[in-house]
């Protein structure tokens, strides 16, 4: 089992992996719309969403994996009406690999996340 970090300051706070390697699996834990190398946040959905893509397909690589191995996606959106907005952030970064996705309208943890992404990505 790999165990593998992005260094934000979350991840130790919270007690957990940015995303588990185990065999032929990867588990990427919820990501959100920073820009860790600023630790700032972008006010809208899309832009977040770009972020949270660009933190996961480098996670993604670092553990042996591509974008086109994700199997499985949640999308979290803190409002249903950030649909329209963000769509074209989800299907420039999924449309191709099409995966099996969940999108889930709940609050998060602080009140200028707009969305978190999680996914499963499975080597075959």
């Amino acid at each position: 089992m790999k165990r593998i970090s992005t260094g934000s300051p979350f991840e130790k706070t919270l007690g957990y992996s940015r995303a588990i390697v185990k065999g032929d699996w990867c588990f990427v834990s919820g990501v959100t719309g920073y820009d860790y190398s600023t630790m700032t946040m972008p006010e809208n959905v899309a832009d977040q969403a770009r972020n949270c893509f660009a933190t996961i397909f480098k996670v993604l690589e670092e553990g042996g994996f591509t974008p086109d191995d994700i199997v499985r996606v949640q999308y979290t959106l803190t409002d249903a009406n950030l649909m329209a907005e963000v769509t074209p952030a989800l299907g420039a970064a999924m449309g191709e690999v099409r995966p099996a996705a969940t999108i889930v309208i709940a609050g998060l943890i602080k009140p200028e996340l707009l969305i978190e992404v999680e996914v499963t990505a499975f080597k075959v």
